[in-house]
């Protein structure tokens, strides 16, 4: 019956991380243009992670858009340049974006 707790308390800290990872989009405004499940300006972040998954080379093509900007894949809204994004958060936020398939 102790192991029910222990249980609990590792499963409470597993979604620790992409909250946190969640709370990076908010604060730099990409859940302005993108929700998790729907496509709102841009792209739904499960489509994008589905549109990458198993590509070798997702999280840095996909932080480096982040960071500066996009267009035509898509639509034809452009994603601009993000300047208040450092490439370690842009890692962070595509490595949480590919999680999310």
């Amino acid at each position: 019956m102790r192991l029910a707790p222990l249980i609990f308390l590792v499963g409470s800290f597993a979604c620790v991380p992409a909250l946190a990872d969640q709370a990076l989009a908010k604060a730099k405004n990409c859940l302005s243009c993108h929700t998790v499940d729907k496509k709102v300006v841009g792209p739904a972040y499960q489509d994008v992670a589905r549109k990458y998954a198993g590509q070798k080379d997702a999280t840095d093509k996909l932080a480096s858009k982040i960071m500066k900007g996009g267009a035509g894949v898509w639509g034809v809204i452009p994603m601009p340049v993000n300047s208040q994004v450092n490439e370690a958060e842009a890692r962070k936020l595509a490595t949480w974006i590919l999680s999310l398939k």
